[in-house]
């Protein structure tokens, strides 16, 4: 018999994952800062390490978009102008997302998942796919193809009051590498966010959606799918816990820092027996994404 939500986590264990925390919310964002800091500093000491720092930045890049996707649920921060602040300019600028667009746009997936009103269905409809289409895929990815027409589609559709936080964001970005004596490395930026970002929104849309159980199923288990990430996946694939898709779906409001705690309580108490909605790591995934 399959188990109830309300039989595997009380109304009390709830209402304490839901409490979003001012600082918790700025100490994950520290965080994400400090990372895009750290792979700077090491291309600047060393240019030989600019492979590794751009694809630390692709994940930063990632995590930024992250933020704004909880800030878009007002999650990230206890006060709701903090969140729609930091997510327009620290979260979706850093990616050229508006925040005021994305949030209707993701409420809209959140309110049809596992429905053909789904707006995201169509970024994992195909799959599984064979090797070789995915191998396509991941090839347009990393060759640029995929980075530079999303760009222009964001870029185009937008008016200027769009385009004004994403301009300041890389000012900013810029000034502060000038101050290091060093504006070069904003290529670095630019090289992460055409060239390796797009893999990783790909691989996260496929570890989301792509390899769930049933994607037209309303039931959160068959149309949703989490990975536990390792440490290494977390740092360039699997930023900021966004990997416990699954329980971000169940309960939209928990901030992200207490998704792992979420996913231990549900999958100790027995509530995912019986469904393949978890995957070990993002190799798993990517098996399940290949048809047989």
């Amino acid at each position: 018999m399959t188990m109830k939500l309300s039989d595997a986590i009380s109304r009390e264990e709830l209402r304490a994952l839901s409490k979003a925390e001012n600082w918790r919310g700025a100490l994950m964002l520290a965080g994400d800062y400090a990372l895009i800091a750290a792979a700077f500093a090491l291309a600047i000491w060393n240019p030989w390490f600019s492979p590794v720092s751009v694809f630390i930045l692709a994940g930063r890049q990632l995590a930024l978009a992250i933020v704004m996707h909880d800030c878009a649920h007002r999650a990230m921060f206890r006060t709701p102008w903090i969140n729609d602040f930091v997510g327009n300019w620290l979260g979706g600028a850093a990616v050229g997302v508006p925040l005021r667009d994305y949030r209707p746009y993701h409420l809209d997936h959140h309110k049809y998942a596992g429905t053909d009103k789904d707006p995201d269905q169509g970024l994992v409809k195909d799959y599984p796919v064979t090797k070789d289409s995915l191998r396509r895929k991941f090839i347009r990815d990393f060759t640029g193809q995929t980075g530079v027409k999303e760009l222009i589609f964001l870029w185009t559709k937008s008016d200027w009051e769009r385009r004004i936080p994403p301009i300041v964001f890389q000012l900013v970005l810029l000034a502060a590498l000038v101050a290091a004596q060093a504006p070069w490395a904003i290529a670095l930026w630019w090289v992460a966010r055409l060239f390796v970002y797009p893999a990783i929104i790909r691989l996260r849309n496929i570890g989301e959606h792509g390899v769930a159980m049933d994607r037209y199923d309303p039931e959160p288990r068959r149309n949703t799918h989490t990975t536990r990430a390792g440490w290494l996946e977390r740092l360039l694939v699997a930023p900021n816990h966004v990997h416990y898709h699954l329980e971000h779906h169940m309960f939209a409001a928990v901030p992200p820092y207490h998704l792992p705690r979420l996913h231990r309580l549900l999958r100790e108490r027995g509530y995912y027996e019986g469904y393949d909605c978890i995957s070990p790591g993002y190799a798993a995934v990517i098996r399940k994404a290949v048809r047989a």
